[in-house]
C-alpha cells in the first residue's frame, strides 16, 4: 500500500519561498507520475504540478509557471515554490499514480490513485 506524507507548508509573507515535502512510503515505482494538488474551502482541487518519474517530464499550471519546481530524489517528492502569492494560499497535497503510469506527466485530480493528508501553506501581503 503506497503512503503518502506531505510536510514544509507554513505561513509566509507575498515573495517568499517554502519548499514542500512528500515522502513515498509502502512502494515506489519509477513508472509512477506524482502531482501536486492545492485546494481552498469552497474551490475545486487544483492540479499545480505533476512529474512522470521515468522520463522527468513534468507540467505546471499556468499560474505557476517560472515560479514553481516539482522535482523528485528516491522516494521524496518536492515543490519549491519562489515568489509566493496569496493566491497560492490553500491545502497542498500530494498524489501518486501507479505502479505504471502511462502517457507523461498528469495534473487531474483523477487521474491519480494515491493521495496524502496535505499540508497548509498560507501566503499574506
Amino acid at each position: 500500500q503506497v503512503q503518502l506524507v506531505e510536510s514544509g507548508g507554513g505561513s509566509v509573507q507575498a515573495g517568499e519561498s517554502l519548499r514542500l515535502s512528500c515522502v513515498v512510503s509502502g512502494a515506489f515505482y519509477n513508472h509512477f507520475c506524482m502531482g501536486w494538488f492545492r485546494q481552498t474551502p469552497g474551490q475545486e482541487r487544483e492540479g499545480v504540478a505533476g512529474l512522470y518519474i521515468r522520463s522527468g517530464s513534468t507540467i505546471y499550471a499556468d499560474s505557476v509557471k517560472g515560479r514553481f519546481t516539482i522535482s523528485q530524489v528516491e522516494n521524496t517528492l518536492y515543490l519549491e515554490m519562489n515568489s509566493l502569492k496569496p493566491e497560492d494560499s490553500g491545502m497542498y497535497t500530494c498524489a501518486a499514480e501507479g505502479p505504471y503510469c502511462s502517457g507523461g506527466p498528469k495534473n487531474q485530480a483523477w487521474q491519480f490513485t494515491y493521495w496524502g493528508q496535505g499540508t497548509q501553506v498560507t501566503v499574506s501581503t
